[in-house]
């Protein structure tokens, strides 16, 4: 088991900060989705029955299906849905009465239907895309709506796309996934997917050049698969062992076919991101290969946060282990930081001010931190500032943190109730040398906008 299994996931402790806590939806989010895919689907089974003449069915795909659904890892970014709508009859898709354009137009129309019913959940439907309608919600996340041809006596679906019908099961390759695995090793594969996923989005910001999701979907499951059950284990050392061998296959070919349909290759990325792509996994695989050489928890943490950022957690008491123990590469004095809070609604307010820690305060305030023992510190060194923020307010709006490099001072905004963590870094050659922890904790509650004014018996006094 390596060093930082427990940071990865927690099978004791739903509650504890772990990577898998932090990349997935919450409860509240999970539930709002479902709540929302539910009433869509209610509403386009009659309504496109109507338009179209034909019996209907939906059936949720995608990664919300397979169990892989990552939270966004940046806010503003969205969850995404794939809700698939079947219009049924017997024979080829060509032998209806519809075309696949006239499908995909009767779910637009659908959907606008549905948003002028429902405008305050509703922020807009999207312009059609050639695969599917898009509907976009409040609270940061969109369904997205294929239409297929099902011939139920056949089990044999089909896309309507633009440029016509286009051969696609997203069933069979749910089922493939489903049956590859035991109960408990495809709950161990799924983390795997996430975490992959999570790594392609931090690292592959342009959404047209990030390996897609059914490819990695695929990549991890097959290596899962070539390790064997008895071989999967802890998860961070799973993850190191399924990247040996995602980049041992793609080193051998680089064509990965859809397993249930040969004739597909899922690869979609140019040569330049195919290149791109590899060269991001021979980082990952040095990554991983020197975290599960850590010895300590914290160096361990230290290590698989330059794959994960902000979205990987550090052990609680990690100031104290630094503190104690010295558990760096050299022995340097750690960073003293000052913070000083400023109210945005009352500027005639007093600050707040402390050491390595601040709050609480109330939300609305400019926060600034400042390293104050700079000439403590290594010269030549680089100070890095990542935010990780915490607790059910920052996880609504999917904004749980993000990387800083400004010197020797960072700023910052109380935006979110709870306690956040303002991470200062000092690193030299890239390898951190020393750190601090900062506690930030925000109330839920802003600050009047002036101070109130004084009781009527304070100027009456005044005048005896």
């Amino acid at each position: 088991m390596g060093a930082a299994s427990s940071l990865f996931f927690s099978s004791n402790d739903s509650e504890k900060e772990t990577l898998h806590r932090r990349s997935t939806p919450s409860n509240d989010q999970f539930d709002e989705q479902q709540d929302r895919w539910n009433a869509l689907a209610r509403h386009l089974i009659t309504d496109l029955k109507e338009r179209s003449g034909y019996a209907l069915r939906s059936w949720l795909q995608g990664s919300y299906k397979f169990g892989t659904q990552i939270r966004p890892v940046r806010k503003g970014e969205e969850f995404d849905i794939d809700l698939g709508i079947y219009f049924q009859w017997e024979g080829r898709p060509v032998d209806g009465k519809h075309s696949p354009a006239t499908l995909k137009s009767f779910i637009q129309d659908s959907l606008l239907a549905y948003a002028n019913d429902d405008s305050e959940d509703v922020i807009e439907v999207c312009d059609p895309k050639p695969r599917c309608g898009r509907i976009r919600y409040q609270n940061n996340f969109h369904i997205d709506v294929p239409s297929y041809h099902l011939d139920d006596s056949k089990d044999a679906r089909a896309l309507a796309t633009e440029e016509g019908w286009e051969t696609s099961d997203p069933k069979a390759i749910y089922l493939w996934f489903k049956d590859l695995f035991d109960d408990a090793t495809r709950a161990k594969v799924r983390r795997q997917v996430r975490y992959m996923k999570v790594w392609a989005a931090l690292k592959f910001q342009d959404i047209k050049k990030r390996p897609s999701s059914i490819l990695l979907t695929v990549l991890v499951a097959e290596a899962a698969e070539s390790l064997g059950s008895e071989n999967i284990g802890a998860d961070d050392e799973t993850l190191r062992d399924i990247i040996d061998s995602i980049i041992d296959r793609l080193n051998n070919d680089q064509v990965v076919l859809n397993p249930i349909n040969s004739s597909e290759n899922l690869v979609r990325l140019s040569a330049a991101e195919m290149s791109a792509f590899q060269k991001e996994l021979d980082i990952l695989w040095d990554i991983a290969h020197r975290a599960a050489a850590a010895e300590s928890e914290w160096n361990a943490a230290d290590i698989w946060q330059e794959a994960f950022e902000y979205l990987f957690p550090l052990p609680e008491d990690t100031n104290t282990i630094l503190e104690k123990s010295r558990n760096l590469p050299v022995p340097v004095t750690m960073p003293q930081i000052k913070v000083t809070a400023k109210s945005r609604n009352n500027v005639f307010a007093k600050p707040f001010t402390d050491m390595n820690r601040i709050g609480p305060i109330p939300k609305n305030c400019d926060i600034e931190f400042e390293i104050i023992n700079s000439p403590d510190l290594p010269r030549n060194s680089k100070i890095v500032w990542m935010v990780r923020n915490e607790g059910p307010e920052a996880e609504q709006v999917n904004d749980l943190g993000h990387v800083k490099r400004e010197g020797l001072k960072a700023s910052e905004t109380s935006a979110y109730r709870g306690t956040h963590f303002m991470d200062c870094f000092v690193k030299l050659s890239g390898q951190t040398i020393a750190m601090r922890r900062v506690p930030v904790i925000i109330t839920g509650q802003e600050m009047p906008s002036r101070n109130p004014k004084k009781p009527s018996w304070t100027a009456l006094r005044g005048r005896r």
